[in-house]
């Protein structure tokens, strides 16, 4: 069931919440600000240069969520213009924080 919710951005009807992430590393918090959003949504998995997982892979763990009904992978710009989306929520941002955050939570562990 995961991997048929990857599809192109032709197979997404209009009208969807589009959300963009890297979605690198999942974490319970991006799971809690996808939860609150209006179906149908779309992830769009974009390209992130020092990735830990490959693009592809990040697209299958966020597909495996039951909030998620599409997932697209992003391979170049105007993906989120063409999906012609009710809503846009960009999570980047929080995304890249909160891995900040994790990978300094390791150092200071590994340094005790």
């Amino acid at each position: 069931m995961t991997e048929r919710k990857i599809v192109p951005v032709e197979q997404v009807a209009p009208g969807a919440t589009v959300v963009t992430g890297y979605f690198d590393v999942l974490q319970a918090a991006d799971v809690r600000d996808l939860a609150g959003l209006a179906r149908p949504v779309v992830a769009v998995v974009l390209p992130l240069e020092g990735e830990l997982l490959p693009q592809r892979a990040r697209a299958e763990l966020v597909a495996g969520l039951r909030i998620i009904d599409y997932v697209v992978i992003a391979s170049g710009a105007g993906v989120v213009e063409q999906l012609r989306a009710a809503v846009v929520v960009k999570m980047e941002e929080a995304q890249a924080q909160r891995a900040r955050q994790l990978k300094e939570h390791v150092r200071q562990r590994q340094t005790r």
